[in-house]
């Protein structure tokens, strides 16, 4: 073997131990920790589905994508969704949607984690495969109305018609009751969560929103969701399954969250909610 290769290889062996030595605490953003390598030719405008590239700060973190779930919490009311420190639920808003929501899938399961899905009916009904994959790989089931409609404009009895036709398509989809339901735009009032928890459905609010609905790119979404978790130290995350940078994005934002020494927990329903008037912080989202 020549010289020069014994010295390229020792070189790359420094690296990649310099990388592996490497804090596994810090708090650097995504834009840092995750920024693509320099191009070797002339630059590209980074388009808005573009993945996250992994540079060799990330190398040593990557080998073993395991190691990032937590414990699962059985809940009969929102206030059983108890989270500590370093503690996060990844929901997934508005699908099932084809290619994305199964690449999703793809990647939680690349990362042994779980997540909990609140499906639109009319969309759990167009693509019941989808929705039934989503099921038999143990993530956890929820609604999020039939048609995704905003239910601070209708009537009360309308909001609820809305409610249970979703829930019911759900539930017809994926072969398992939805017992976690969301507010579409987060828009809610005191009697219809008191309508949902006695009906035997958890209401899931927000403490960290990704955002990915706006028109940016995958490490946007990252850096934005680990900006507002650090600051938070643990919640439940927003995020949305029919969105291909959501999709380009997950691998480095998980990459990240074991890196800071996060886990990711799973919710599973344990009997019939009672009335449900608590209420964990929210924002708002589209």
């Amino acid at each position: 073997m020549s010289v020069r290769v014994l010295c390229v290889a020792a070189a790359f062996a420094c690296l990649l131990s310099a990388c592996a030595n490497r804090s596994q605490t810090e708090s650097g953003s995504l834009v840092t920790s995750f920024a693509p390598a320099k191009a070797l030719s002339s630059p590209k405008k980074a388009d808005a589905d573009d993945p996250v590239a992994l540079t060799p700060t990330a190398w040593g973190r990557f080998g073993n994508p395991r190691g990032l779930a937590g414990r699962t919490i059985e809940v009969s009311s929102l206030s059983d969704i108890k989270l500590r420190d370093k503690e996060v639920v990844l929901t997934f808003d508005d699908g099932p949607m084809p290619k994305k929501t199964e690449r999703i899938l793809a990647t939680l399961d690349e990362y042994g984690v779980k997540a909990t899905f609140l499906m639109v009916g009319e969309m759990a009904k167009a693509h019941p495969d989808v929705a039934r994959e989503v099921a038999e790989a143990g993530h956890t089931i929820g609604s999020h109305t039939y048609r995704h409609a905003d239910l601070a404009h209708l009537s009360f009895d309308a909001a609820v018609a809305e409610i249970e036709k979703g829930r019911s398509a759900v539930a017809s989809a994926t072969h398992e009751d939805a017992e976690f339901f969301r507010f579409p735009y987060l828009a809610d009032s005191r009697k219809l969560r008191q309508w949902v928890g006695a009906h035997g459905m958890v209401v899931m609010d927000v403490q960290v929103d990704s955002k990915d609905y706006f028109g940016v790119s995958p490490a946007a979404v990252a850096t934005r969701t680990m900006n507002v978790l650090r600051a938070e130290h643990k919640g439940v995350i927003l995020l949305h399954d029919i969105h291909t940078r959501t999709a380009a994005m997950l691998p480095a934002l998980l990459t990240q969250l074991k890196a800071e020494n996060y886990k990711v927990v799973q919710l599973r329903f344990g009997g019939h909610a009672p009335m449900l008037t608590a209420s964990l912080d929210r924002s708002s989202h589209g």
